[in-house]
This record gives structure tokens, C-alpha cells and sequence, in this order.
């Protein structure tokens, strides 16, 4: 795609997600599947905004069955799915639009994802991406059955963290924007801490962190001032010391567990290919709080963090998250030489607010909107 973002003075090409090929030769297969002929490009909207027009490779066309694929590219960023195909094989059925996934797609086997066990493991996003874009071209009263396959997919999983999430068999289809923006981690770095002169310079010197759009979304829903929100993406430790630097007086955590408890234990870059420990941090808060060896066996035996909640809930020691919450505003205050009020709230996809510290208490009002 010819789209481009310039960072640092070089000019970098956007590309496009695992999810908008798989709905793009969804797409194209079931057009040539309906309309009996070859087609060379597929145009798909995404939930970016941006309209993708791409190429169709590798077509089968027969008067039953119709499979093509789509090279994925992700532009001027490091990925491994760069340049694999995507394909989608299509047959008529009688109604519905019907999802599967083929050779090189993984399958959830635990619980605790957005998919649940036992299906491909394809995102919610993309696999109603695939849904708009096929009923587009779809005929009334007609359905389609849609097998969605990455052939070098089982390879490449190896070289990524589905096994260790309990996916198997291949790669995730994934993407919430459609879009792969290109970003090295330095840059990404500096575009996050131009925000924090920014706002200093037009007097507001008491902001909100969130790493990313859960945090956002959760800020915009609750009343809190959306205007004041910085991200942080995975550099907490970072970002704390330019807040330093630039003279930030409050800062109002608001984040996701699965990201936030890491800086519990003293971990402030929070990516999981530099560390992880969440389910051991959660699990020795809770056995501080004499929490039975089957409680901590459940946590540290959970894929993902929203699983562990569940279970937390179940056994009644809730109480822990305003623990935690507690100390990532320790931890945090340490990093900044207590030089910054801060305060955290912790939250859960599934459960909303999890816990908040005593100084979150106050500032949660503080950053209250009028």
C-alpha cells in the first residue's frame, strides 16, 4: 500500500493486518465463486477508516469450490507473517456464512483468550471483518462455507508465543485496525514522550496513563478526563522518567491488569518478550493474603490474566487487586523519587474496576469530568 508515516526523519510504508487478507481473499473467492470468473484485485474496507485495494493470487476456480490467496505485507515494520499468503477456500451451502479454519491456523486449546476452545484461532475483529466484507459480495438468500489457511502458518507459530497461550497448529489472525503501522521501538518511544512536553507547556502538568486503547476505552466510559490521557504502550519506566524530566506533578495510572501487575514486581518495561511473571506476582500477593495451594495452582496454571481474575473472584480474594494496585504506585513512586503524586487503578476486560490504591481514591475524583 502506498500510505506512509515519516518518524525520526525516514519515511515508512504502512502495511496491512493477518486479519484484512484473510478477509480480502475471502472476499475475492466468494465474488469469483458467484460471478464464475477470475478476478486480479479485491478492494475491502477496514476499520481504520482506510480502503485496501489488493492483489488476488494463486486462484482455483471450479464451478463448486474457489480458492485464492492474499501476500500479506506489512509494510516498513519487523514482522514475521511478512510476506506469507493467506488463502481462503469457498463452497456454496444453502444459508449463513460459515468460518473454518484450514491447515496453518491455530486452534484455541485453553481458556482465558477471546476465542473460545476449540475454534480456530482467528480474532473477533478480523473474523467480522471477514463477515462484512464476504456479505458485500454475497448474494441473497445465499451462504457460504469459508476455510481460512496459512501453509507455512505451523512454521512460523513456532517462532511466536502461540504455544506458550495454549494456540496450536499455526498462527492467529489478529488485527484491530487492519492497519500494521510502521515503528521501531525507539521511535515509538520518542512519539510517546512528545506528548508530556506538550501538555506541560499548556499548563497541564496532572495526566493520566493508560498503555493503550483498553485503557482509553476504560477512561472515555467512566467519566474521567479522556483529554488528559498519555500513553505508554510498554515503556512505564521510561515514561515515568521523562514525566520527571518535563516536570509532571500527578499521574493518574488507569491500566489493564495483564499489563499493569508486571510493574507490581518491578517490571517497568512490560512486553512479554522482555519479561513476563504476571501469574507469579499474582499468585504470591494472593498467597500473602493465605490463599489455599488450589487457588495459587489455578493462577499459575491460567493462560491469561482475565482467567486468573475469574478464578480470584471465585475463591473471594478480591481483596488483593487494591493490594497490587497499591504497589504499582510504590514501585512507580520509587522510579520518580516520590518527586510525583501518583496513583493506580487496575481493571479487567471482564470485570471492569479490579482495584485502586489510596491515592488513586483521591485522584480518581481529581480527574473526575464536571
Amino acid at each position: 500500500m502506498d500510505k506512509y508515516i515519516v518518524k525520526k526523519g525516514k519515511k515508512l510504508r504502512y502495511g496491512f493486518t493477518t486479519g484484512s487478507c484473510a478477509a480480502a481473499t475471502a472476499k475475492a473467492a466468494v465474488k469469483m465463486l458467484f460471478a464464475g470468473k477470475e478476478i486480479k484485485h479485491i478492494d475491502i474496507d477496514t476499520p481504520k477508516g482506510w480502503k485496501l485495494n489488493l492483489e488476488v493470487e494463486d486462484v482455483k476456480l471450479t464451478k463448486t469450490v474457489v480458492s485464492c490467496a492474499i501476500t500479506k505485507d506489512s509494510g516498513d515494520d519487523p514482522d514475521i507473517t511478512n510476506g506469507i499468503k493467506i488463502y481462503a477456500k469457498v463452497q456454496a451451502i444453502e444459508s449463513n456464512i460459515v468460518i473454518t479454519g484450514g491447515k496453518g491456523v491455530g486452534v484455541v486449546t485453553k481458556k482465558g483468550l477471546s476465542v473460545e476452545v476449540g475454534n480456530p484461532a482467528i480474532n473477533p475483529v478480523p473474523m467480522e471483518m471477514i463477515k462484512t466484507e464476504v456479505s458485500k459480495v454475497l448474494p441473497e438468500n445465499k451462504g457460504v462455507k469459508i476455510e481460512i489457511s496459512v501453509p507455512k502458518g505451523e512454521e512460523i507459530a513456532k517462532k511466536t508465543f502461540n504455544p506458550k497461550l495454549g494456540i496450536i497448529g499455526g498462527i492467529s489472525i489478529i488485527g484491530t485496525s487492519g492497519i500494521v503501522e510502521p515503528m521501531s521501538e525507539e521511535a515509538l518511544k520518542d512519539s510517546l514522550a512528545l506528548e508530556l512536553p506538550i501538555m506541560k507547556e499548556n499548563n497541564c502538568d496532572e495526566i493520566i496513563f493508560c498503555s493503550g486503547n483498553y485503557g482509553q476505552d476504560f477512561v472515555k466510559n467512566n467519566g474521567i478526563k479522556a483529554d488528559r490521557i498519555v500513553k505508554t504502550s510498554n515503556f512505564i519506566g521510561f515514561m515515568l522518567d521523562k514525566a520527571l524530566e518535563v516536570g509532571i506533578k500527578k499521574i493518574f495510572i488507569v491500566g489493564h491488569i495483564g499489563k499493569f501487575i508486571k510493574v507490581a514486581g518491578g517490571i517497568f518495561h512490560t512486553h512479554s518478550s522482555v519479561a513476563d511473571g504476571r501469574m507469579e506476582i499474582l499468585a504470591a500477593n494472593c498467597a500473602m493474603l493465605g490463599a489455599p495451594k488450589s487457588l495459587i495452582e489455578k493462577i499459575m496454571n491460567s493462560i491469561t490474566t482475565e482467567e486468573a481474575v475469574e478464578y480470584i473472584y471465585e475463591y473471594n480474594f478480591e481483596a488483593v487487586f487494591d493490594i497490587i494496585a497499591q504497589k504499582i504506585s510504590d514501585r512507580c513512586k520509587t522510579r520518580v523519587y516520590d518527586e510525583i503524586e501518583i496513583g493506580c487503578l487496575i481493571f479487567s476486560q471482564n470485570k471492569g474496576q479490579l482495584g485502586i490504591c489510596k491515592k488513586g481514591k483521591k485522584l480518581l475524583e481529581d480527574f473526575k469530568d464536571e
